[in-house]
This record gives C-alpha cells, structure tokens and sequence, in this order.
C-alpha cells in the first residue's frame, strides 16, 4: 500500500481513538477503508499493521457487530476476507437512534426532577428538544441520502 496513503490511515485511526474509538477498533476500521483492495485478509491486515491476525480479531468482531465492516466470499481463497461495508456511515448513524433515544429520556427524567423552571430544567429542556429533534430526522436523512447513492 503507498505509504502516504498508509501514514492518512493511521491519522485517521488517531482521530477516530482520540474520540473514544478503542485504538485495534480504529485502526484496522482505517486500515480497511482506505485500502486500495476490494477487500483484506485478517493477515493482510495485520501485516499492514504490524500487529497479529489474532489482536484483530477481536475488533474485526466489532467492526462487523456495528456493521460497519462485512465478511464477503473470495473464490479460491481459503482465509475468511472482510472490507468496509457499502452504507456503512448510514448503518453506524441508524445505530445511533438508540443515543439519541436515551439522551431524549435521560432529559425527560432530569426534568421530571428539576422542574422546567429551574436553571438545570431549562438547560435539560434544551438538550431534549436537541435531540428529539435530531431524533424526529435522522430516520429521513438516511432514506434521502441512501435514495441518492448509487449501489455498488
């Protein structure tokens, strides 16, 4: 892989770690969507990285629960090969209606004890309707965007 191409992947996998992202998580999500391949052996990657195909494992696992990355077939080869999955960013902002899901209740609960008069009340009234808000729209931005993406 060209090595600027490898050195943006690892700056990337900083970001995403620097944002909560487990760090194997972030740079084997990285290693995957910026490789030039359709799709990478466990080995591929960890040779890319530097690490085992065994201390991927694990995050290859997550990455595939969040549907972020897919297991898809390669005729004539016998390892198991992944690549990012195609809408992954819609599936991953899909998955965040739970988040917002639960920061909408954690802020009805909150006014529910303060009181919408109250200086924490009306700060939690804020963070309510922020993310019932964004809660009422994602569902519709997501069909949008996916209506205008042509399939792979």
């Amino acid at each position: 892989m060209d090595t600027n191409l490898v050195d943006a992947a690892e700056r990337f996998a900083l970001t995403l770690t620097g944002h909560g992202l487990q760090r194997m998580m972030a740079r084997v999500m990285a290693a995957l969507l910026f490789s030039q391949q359709e799709s990478m052996t466990a080995g591929e990657i960890g040779a890319q990285l530097g690490v085992s195909s065994g201390a991927m494992s694990g995050a290859l696992k997550q990455l595939t629960a969040a549907g972020l990355v897919e297991r898809v077939p390669a005729p004539g080869s016998r390892r198991e090969h992944f690549r990012f999955r195609d809408s992954a960013w819609a599936t991953l902002m899909s998955s965040q209606n739970a988040v917002l899901t639960m920061m909408t209740t954690a802020a009805d609960e909150g006014l529910t004890i303060a009181g919408s008069d109250s200086p924490a009340g009306q700060r939690l009234t804020e963070m309510r309707d922020f993310y019932q808000y964004m809660l009422d729209r994602m569902p519709a931005l997501i069909d949008e965007w996916r209506q205008t993406r042509p399939t792979r």
